[in-house]
């Protein structure tokens, strides 16, 4: 059971590195440095920090219920052939929760040292998944796994500690957690470890970031590559270099990562670091703008209203506009672009929007 199997840990703190750039006119995009990994906020570049798991505010169970799936507590793994396949994460990625942890509790009852099967116990517990949650339980899981040598299970328990989610707050146990891990060439922990360096202030942190940033990046952590984007951006730590910004936004977003989708899409429009195209932008800002994203949203209001990049359309431009002012975005140059729809056309943007935003 390879520790990759997990979702990557949640973002925990804001560190911010703000600067401002816009696409023409209008509310300027954030440029932030996420903490270390975690959920992406549905604005624009969120800071975040990513925990080996779900944090606190970021859990799919239920403290006060077990959550299972249908069928999770008597459907038996796939059958396999292979002697050496893992049952137990086979059920955890099929969503049959309560088979995975009976499968992993077997695991452990023929071999004590089983770290991959203590750290799929401690994340169903910290989930919630198939078990009551309880963070309590999934550090001490966690904590055994970390010390018979699995980096994800150091990750995620350092994280636990700087949080003080299931266990007291230690800010010095869980970086140097995070450190172990990190000399283990744990995607994770190097991420969140490069965000708590560069909050320091220190010029050595700051080089140790970069390094620990790359070296997420390279194993494909989609948030250390939107970190070392921004980076890049705004020169702190490295040469300024948008191509190389623009090149990293880009993987980002090939990766999933929503913020670093719009980077990539605003650099694109405006041909900095890349040539510009305006129609590929357009097409990056409505992946994003249906993914939720407020600033995508409103860039894409932007476009259907200005004709650019699409054909002109005021009906979608509205629409969007209403989706981005949803979620707290405003634009009084869109406000005066819409202002001579009439009530049927309107009526249809509005129906749009509401279709966008789901049940």
């Amino acid at each position: 059971m390879r520790n990759s199997r997990f979702a990557a840990p949640p973002r925990l703190a804001a560190l911010a590195l703000l600067g401002a750039v816009s696409l023409a006119a209008g509310p300027a995009m954030a440029r932030s440095i996420p903490a270390p990994a975690g959920p992406s906020s549905p604005g624009a570049a969120s800071p975040t920090i990513v925990l080996p798991n779900a944090g606190a505010a970021n859990t799919f169970g239920s403290s006060q219920a077990t959550q299972t799936l249908p069928g999770a507590a008597s459907l038996p793994p796939a059958p396999s052939n292979d002697p050496n396949a893992d049952l137990a994460y086979g059920a955890y990625q099929r969503g049959f929760y309560v088979t995975a942890f009976r499968e992993a509790t077997k695991r452990l009852e023929k071999n004590k040292t089983d770290f991959p099967a203590m750290t799929l116990l401690a994340e169903l517990y910290s989930q919630g998944l198939g078990v009551r949650q309880d963070p309590a339980r999934a550090a001490e899981w966690y904590r055994l796994a970390a010390n018979l040598g699995d980096p994800h299970a150091a990750a995620t328990l350092g994280m636990m500690q700087i949080e003080g989610r299931g266990v007291p707050k230690d800010l010095g146990a869980g970086r140097a957690l995070l450190e172990k891990a990190a000399a283990r060439a744990d995607a994770t922990a190097s991420y969140n470890l490069a965000l708590i360096l560069l909050g320091t202030g220190v010029a050595a942190d700051l080089t140790r970031s970069v390094e620990l940033l790359r070296q997420a990046a390279h194993q494909e952590l989609a948030p250390a590559q939107h970190a070392l984007g921004v980076l890049y951006l705004q020169g702190r730590g490295v040469a300024k270099d948008t191509t190389k910004a623009a090149g990293w936004f880009r993987r980002a977003a090939d990766n999933g990562d929503l913020a670093g989708e719009v980077e990539f899409s605003i650099l694109l429009f405006n041909g900095e670091g890349v040539p510009k195209d305006e129609a590929r932008a357009a097409r990056y800002f409505r992946h994003a703008a249906f993914r939720g994203n407020a600033v995508a949203q409103n860039r894409v209001a932007r476009l259907y209203a200005s004709g650019r990049g699409v054909p002109k359309n005021l009906v979608e431009a509205a629409a969007w506009d209403m989706a981005a002012r949803a979620q707290g975005l405003s634009d009084a140059w869109l406000t005066q672009a819409l202002s001579g729809l009439n009530a049927e056309e309107k009526a249809r943007a509005e129906r749009l929007a509401a279709d966008r935003a789901g049940p």
